[in-house]
């Protein structure tokens, strides 16, 4: 056990603990010797637990000192475990039909007790590789989204209550500069920790490093990503922080949870909605196989915006005159000012959207984490071809795009390329 408490746990010792922690023992019934536990952290920083008992199953996840997927040559703060409990408490609160429910913490141990997201539910990464649709999942996300972002910001908080949750949260400093490089850094030069399909993406990776234009505008996206604290952000909202059914969505693993640009976590989503799209070609089995899936996956891009943009909106009028302090009412007080306001705020996040969501997609492809849904393509000419039609179009969204002004506009240009 280290100084400061902390030790970390193996099956024998999370029995133990289990059996000193009413909370989480209540929720496993009585007879703690006869638990199930199963470790499936196979994600990149954390060990997490499946506990089952006689009354029920509970999930343990534990932060580490390290990146998992790397080891301990590369160190990371265990306090991203309070982090994420008190990301997911908060955006619990504000949405508890699609945010797991939080049974204990416990900060010393760097230990989360929470909700077993039961079977049928899958990672939605999972299922859209496997061609699954999900016909509420735009309603889902686009409420999760609106929700968590509008009662967080000062549409809706005053600066005071504003500021003392953003301090709060600068605490999570680590994983904000890990984002940072290997999300806005480390693509755009030789980073010992990038990786791409070999030698087929080799040229593309060197043209995104010699991009200077798309230097520039990364280097904006970086800007707002450290110095814009808009809302608490979920922080790694991506297809692998989602467990879905048809009819369920649960949004977990908040652990990069921060205050941050609202168009970092909207455009996550829609940026690894449109990398499953790019590789679908590699998971047919025929040519236009999923021709009509990939139209639903378009479909889900489009109606998770819009949906968003409504809710969003929605809120923002049933509050405009309560005591959010972005726009006080003694100064937005007619109708046509409060339309221009409306609009532009909109049309800003749209576009902070599109570039976020190109900037999360060209690291997925040329960084150090890459997503399933490429790396299951088996045979490495296919996946570079899905690959490269994915990079092109997010270097041309994150180029042009201000010149998008509809989402609708956005799908369209995907149809195009992928014509």
């Amino acid at each position: 056990m280290a100084s400061d408490g902390f030790q970390p746990l193996t099956e024998k010792l999370l029995v133990e603990y289990l059996k000193v922690t009413p909370p989480l023992a209540a929720k496993l019934g009585n007879d703690l010797d006869k638990l199930q536990i199963k470790e499936v952290g196979d994600g990149n920083l954390n060990f997490v637990y499946i506990v089952s008992g006689p009354s029920g199953s509970i999930v343990i996840k534990q932060a580490l000192p390290y990146i998992r997927c790397i080891g301990e040559s590369w160190p990371m703060t265990k306090e991203r475990a309070y982090f994420e409990a008190s990301v997911l408490q908060e955006h619990g609160g504000l949405c508890p039909n699609h945010v797991p429910e939080v049974y204990h913490f416990d900060r010393k141990m760097c230990l989360i007790g929470m909700r077993y997201i039961e079977p049928p539910h899958i990672i939605l990464r999972k299922g859209l590789i496997a061609g699954m649709e999900y016909p509420l999942l735009a309603d889902h996300l686009s409420e999760y989204m609106a929700r968590t972002l509008f009662y967080t910001s000062l549409l809706y908080r005053t600066t005071t209550d504003h500021k003392s949750a953003v301090a709060k949260f600068c605490g999570n400093v680590e994983l904000c500069r890990l984002t940072e490089q290997v999300v806005f850094s480390d693509p755009y030069k030789v980073s010992e920790y990038n990786r791409w399909t070999t030698p087929y993406l080799d040229a593309d990776a060197e043209a995104v490093r010699e991009d200077n234009i798309l230097k520039l505008e990364v280097a904006e996206l970086k800007s707002k990503f450290c110095e814009r604290s808009q809302a608490l952000l979920h922080g790694d909202l991506h297809t692998g922080s989602i467990m879905v059914t048809p009819d369920s969505t649960q949004v977990i693993d908040p652990e990069f949870g921060f205050y941050g640009p609202m168009g970092f976590d909207i455009g996550a989503f829609i940026g690894n909605l449109i990398l499953a799209y790019f590789s679908q070609d590699g998971h047919s089995e025929k040519e236009g196989a999923r021709r009509l899936y990939k139209k639903w996956i378009l479909k889900t891009i489009l109606d998770t915006w819009n949906l968003f943009h409504t809710k969003f909106t929605a809120l923002w009028d049933k509050h405009k005159d309560g005591s959010g302090e972005a726009y006080l009412p003694a100064i937005y007080n007619n109708p046509e000012l409060q339309l221009l306001v409306k609009q532009k705020y909109m049309d800003d996040l749209f576009h902070d959207t599109l570039g976020f969501g190109a900037a999360k997609m060209i690291r997925r492809i040329v960084g150090v984490a890459h997503v399933e849904d490429f790396e299951s393509i088996k045979e490495a000419a296919k996946r570079a071809e899905c690959e490269r039609k994915a990079l092109n179009f997010a270097k041309t969204l994150l180029k042009e795009r201000r010149n998008f002004h509809k989402i609708n506009e956005v799908v369209s240009a995907i149809e195009d390329l992928d014509a």
